[in-house]
């Protein structure tokens, strides 16, 4: 274990050259890290905080300050405003929530911190409220969903049912598959947030003369949503993106979500330079296989160690180009940043299989190349 730390250390030091030092903290870039690790959704913020912590290990320059925001706006606000002022921190980073972002993201750019996203792309950072100092280092929330609206008109399905929590990430989700979606959605249901029952739900997909189910319920929603429907006798065919068949997930599912297509950036089997060695690595350092989440929270650690390497923080002018420039090994393969900082990358179609005694992922196509997103033309930087 201790030996694939240092390799990955060394690899991820061979690619961003020596260090430079930054002002205020000792000569080190200060993060805080807000992000969810207890309550529903706490797999998603663990895997996010432990890819980062992995892209960070054994480099000294980056000093990481970890607050747990319990998927509550207000105390992710609390603890922002504590690690802005108190904290003295260089960079914000973890929010996993879109509604949590819209709380903190426009108060701390506001503040000259700069914010990385690994994970929350709202429509509203992405268009008129993009900032210099914001950084999408995930997607944009529409983008999985656009990708597979795309993918599932080309293979001939014509009738979809719709569902999403009702919150900016569900919203942006369903606009994104019905920008692409060339057949008819016959429902369109929006639930609570944090929803575990969807007996009404289903009783809904099973009325409806849908030929296939796509749904967007991350975390603890979807591992509900499909044990139930599994359990339901209804055979419509599912999809939606990744975040409800990611790995931490499908550990809870099980062979349930067996033939599930998803779309997503990243896939423990992409064959690009540095995924294998971030999946051998991340299973040594934590005895699990690395989720979509897991890789976000690794190439968000990348790219700050990549800026840290170019730029002194304290001239936010200089740390903003080399953020903008990504000069990092992306997991996920090619990676750059649009004009509005938020990413331009290929989405691939996943089928959930089974590998031995493992329900996994396994890349059957692509979606969509070079994909970013539409709201780019509305931000003015």
């Amino acid at each position: 274990m201790r030996i694939k730390h240092m390799v990955a250390t060394a690899v991820c030091m061979a690619a961003m050259g020596s260090f430079a030092v930054a002002d205020g903290h000792g000569g080190k870039v200060k993060v805080g890290m807000i992000t969810t690790l207890s309550g529903g959704g706490a797999g998603l913020g663990i895997d996010v905080r432990d890819g980062f912590l992995l892209a960070t290990k054994g480099n000294d320059m980056i000093e990481t300050v970890i607050e747990d925001d319990q998927r509550k706006p207000d105390i992710a606000v609390g603890l922002a405003d504590k690690l802005i002022q108190s904290e003295k921190v260089d960079v914000l980073t973890g929010i996993i929530w879109s509604n949590l972002a819209m709380a903190v993201v426009p108060s701390a750019t506001a503040q000259d911190k700069f914010y990385l996203s690994p994970n929350a792309g709202p429509s509203a950072l992405a268009g008129r409220g993009c900032s210099p100092n914001y950084f999408n280092v995930s997607w944009q929330n529409d983008a999985f969903s656009e990708a597979a609206g795309a993918y599932l008109s080309n293979e001939g399905v014509g009738k979809v049912f719709l569902m999403a929590p009702n919150y900016p990430a569900g919203q942006d989700m369903m606009a994104g598959f019905k920008r692409f979606f060339k057949g008819e959605v016959t429902e369109e249901v929006y639930t609570t947030l944090g929803q575990t029952d969807y007996a009404a739900e289903i009783a809904q997909i099973r009325a409806s003369d849908a030929d296939q189910v796509y749904f967007f319920l991350p975390g603890g929603m979807g591992i509900s949503f499909m044990k139930q429907y599994a359990g339901s006798g209804v055979d419509k065919p599912v999809a939606g993106p990744a975040f409800s068949f990611d790995q931490g997930i499908l550990g809870a599912i099980g062979e349930a979500a067996l033939g599930v297509k998803n779309t997503a950036h990243w896939s423990k089997d992409l064959d690009v330079p540095g995924n294998a060695e971030f999946v051998e690595a991340f299973q040594a350092e934590y005895g699990r296989l690395p989720s979509l989440y897991a890789a976000q929270g690794y190439d968000t650690g990348l790219l700050l160690v990549s800026a840290a390497a170019k730029a002194d923080v304290s001239d936010a002018d200089a740390f903003r180009a080399a953020l903008k420039e990504a000069d990092f090994q992306s997991v996920r393969g090619e990676f750059a940043f649009g004009d509005n900082h938020h990413p331009i990358q290929t989405v691939y179609m996943r089928e959930v299989v089974k590998e031995g005694d493992i329900v996994t992922n396994k890349v059957i196509g692509v979606a969509a190349t070079n994909h970013t997103d539409v709201y780019g033309a509305d931000c003015k930087m």
